[in-house]
Formats: C-alpha cells, sequence, structure tokens
C-alpha cells in the first residue's frame, strides 16, 4: 500500500467507523464523501474505493449492500475493491464482468440522459444478473417501473457518456 494510500484509507476508516457507530445506511452522506466522474468506475476520491467500500459480489450473494473489510482487497480496473471474504474476493478476481456494476456504477437513468452521476452502492437493483446503481430513491423506482426501456437508453448512450470519462 503506498503512503498516499495509507492516508487515504485512515480518513476512509474514520468515516467508516462513524457511520458504522449511528448506522451506516442511516448517516452515510456519499455526496459529501464526493465521487471522481472523471473515471471509467466511479472511485470515492478520497479513498480510491469502488463502490465507496461495498462488496460488490455481496449483493448477489447476501441480497444487500454490505461494506467490505479493509483485509479483503483487490486492485482491478484501477479502483480498489473491498470484499466481506475471502470467497467474495475470489469469486470477483475470477468473473469481474459479472459482479461489477454495469455502466461503471453512474446511475442508470442518467447514463440513458447522456450524463455521468455516480450511483449510490445502498441504491441498487440487480437485473437480468447484472447489478445497477442509482443516484436517488425514485430514480430506482423509474427504473423498476420499465427496467427495458432504461437499460435500451442507457446503452445506447453509453458509449458517448464514456467519451466524457478519462480512464
Amino acid at each position: 500500500m503506498t503512503p498516499a494510500r495509507r492516508g487515504r484509507k485512515s480518513i476512509g476508516l474514520l468515516a467508516l467507523g462513524l457511520g458504522l457507530a449511528c448506522g451506516l445506511p442511516a448517516c452515510l452522506d456519499l455526496r459529501a464523501v464526493g465521487a471522481a466522474t472523471t473515471q471509467r468506475i466511479v472511485i470515492d476520491r478520497h479513498t480510491g474505493l469502488a463502490l465507496y467500500g461495498f462488496d460488490p459480489v455481496a449483493y448477489f450473494t447476501d441480497l444487500q449492500a454490505m461494506v467490505g473489510r479493509p483485509e479483503f482487497e483487490l486492485v482491478f480496473a484501477g479502483a480498489v475493491w473491498r470484499f466481506r471474504n475471502e470467497g467474495n474476493r475470489a469469486a470477483f478476481r475470477e468473473r469481474p464482468d459479472v459482479y461489477m456494476p454495469r455502466f461503471g456504477g453512474y446511475d442508470v437513468l442518467a447514463v440513458g440522459r447522456g450524463v455521468a452521476v455516480p450511483g449510490d452502492p445502498r441504491l441498487w437493483a440487480v437485473t437480468g444478473d447484472r447489478l445497477y446503481l442509482f443516484e436517488t430513491f425514485a430514480a430506482r423506482q423509474a427504473f423498476a417501473a420499465d427496467p427495458d426501456k432504461a437499460l435500451a437508453a442507457a446503452q445506447a448512450l453509453w458509449p458517448e457518456v464514456i467519451r466524457t470519462l478519462v480512464p
């Protein structure tokens, strides 16, 4: 781990500790944390973590958003991913294409409008064996009402959106 990463990690652990102390889903303000919108994958700009440290495999195995643990990290596609356990890390290592959020973790409805807006890992859906994230609860509801339409729009505009993101 680089010195810069170690420094970011200590800040991230403090925020995570505060989040756990007050009930993570209720008090974790991902807008305050900030995400890089110049990445092809949404990465927390303060910690370097993909999915703000949530375990991408847990959405499929546990059917819920679960925070990963620092001892189970993996660097992939320019991001640091965290997992709940070694089994989840191994599953991701073997098939990242299955477990990574579609559209890099950007809100699928925003992508369908041609813009890159980071999704919130607590607002998610698994549809067609793929993970999708949403910026707001309303976006998730709109997606659920007609996922085929939302996916078609996002798929059509994703090549244009990805060109605006720095690799």
